[in-house]
């Protein structure tokens, strides 16, 4: 296995910090705080780098808030210059990482994502059926309370096999140990999204290496396997299941995972997926009729409407839902 060393330096150069404020502040360069930070820009640049430099950065506490959609989730919003260094940190090591990830991983990571997840669970799911013609089944499978029982000691250990540099190790624990909680890491950071895809790539190798399993998918802690076996996909379910346990010390959701015949539908990255084609939830239907009725009433602006809206449309588009996207526009008072 390839290691590296000396890394601490490359990610506290200004050049790197002045990248990573860039890339905190896109899409919220409108926001007090990051409008506050740019009236002094150099000088916040410069303080950052001379604290990095000198190991004595430590995070700001984190801002804890509840978002219900739908589900409740507990959210941690770092302060935005412990943001630019966690773009400082990710822009030097997460190529490292990436090399070594699976194709079919498919979250947070650059040129990825739910259209790549769903093309490759239509292009497994023609492969298992012999082009639609057969019968087939599918292992959907969920990880319990993920980011809440991610054991950051198992974390650290996996990191520090590839990056042998104390200083970038020590800069890591501190924005992982900015926590309340004795284990797990915080849902909301960019380092959190990128720590979490380390610590299932343990399984993504295990399940590619050891089990041999050509038609498998990982979207953050939801996965697919797909095969013609009924059988063999209950073997494997109870394999991952014990390496889960006994090797990342996580456990499967009982309710959420399942053998599914894939002519049911499989619930994957937001969607109903069947045999010939696809929808978007119900939930995210009544999600948009919401945002059209707080617009009919002037409960939000135009533009904040507008942002939801094509949000949604892009979203719906990775569907068969032109119909659908039709007949929301036309409950659109304009």
């Amino acid at each position: 296995m390839k290691t590296y060393k000396n890394l601490y330096e490359e990610i506290v150069s200004l050049k790197n910090l002045i990248s990573a404020e860039k890339k905190a502040k896109k899409g919220k360069s409108k926001k007090y705080y990051v409008q506050k930070f740019e009236e002094n820009i150099a000088y916040e640049l410069k303080c950052l780098h001379d604290e990095l430099r000198t190991q004595t950065y430590r995070p700001k506490r984190l801002k804890i808030f509840i978002l219900r959609d739908p589900k409740t989730r507990t959210i941690s919003v770092s302060d935005f210059r412990d943001r630019v260094i966690h773009h400082a940190l990710c822009n030097i090591i997460e190529p490292i990482f990436d090399k070594t990830f699976i194709h079919d991983s498919c979250a947070n990571r650059k040129n990825k994502g739910t259209l790549l997840a769903l093309n490759r669970f239509k292009k497994f799911k023609r492969k298992t059926t012999k082009n639609l013609h057969t019968k087939a089944f599918c292992l959907k499978a969920d990880v319990k309370h993920y980011f809440k029982e991610i054991d950051r000691n198992i974390l650290l250990k996996t990191i520090s096999r590839k990056i042998k540099c104390n200083k970038t190790i020590n800069l890591i624990k501190s924005i992982l140990n900015n926590h309340s909680e004795k284990k797990g890491i915080p849902l909301g950071n960019l380092t959190s999204q990128f720590f979490a895809n380390i610590y299932l790539n343990e399984l993504d190798y295990f399940v590619k290496h050891k089990l041999k399993i050509k038609y498998y998918i990982r979207y953050v802690d939801d996965f697919i396997i797909l095969d013609i076996l009924k059988d063999k996909l209950k073997f494997w379910k109870k394999e991952i299941k014990a390496f889960l346990d006994t090797e990342l010390k996580l456990e499967l959701h009982q309710d959420k995972t399942k053998i599914i015949n894939l002519s049911c539908g499989v619930d994957f990255v937001g969607f109903r997926n069947f045999y010939h084609y696809r929808l978007i939830k119900r939930r995210s239907a009544k999600n948009i009729i919401n945002k059209i009725k707080q617009f009919n009433n002037c409960e939000i602006d135009c533009e904040k409407f507008l942002e939801s809206f094509r949000g949604w449309t892009a979203h719906a588009d990775m569907a068969n839902s032109y119909n659908l996207i039709n007949q929301k526009l036309e409950l659109v008072s304009l």
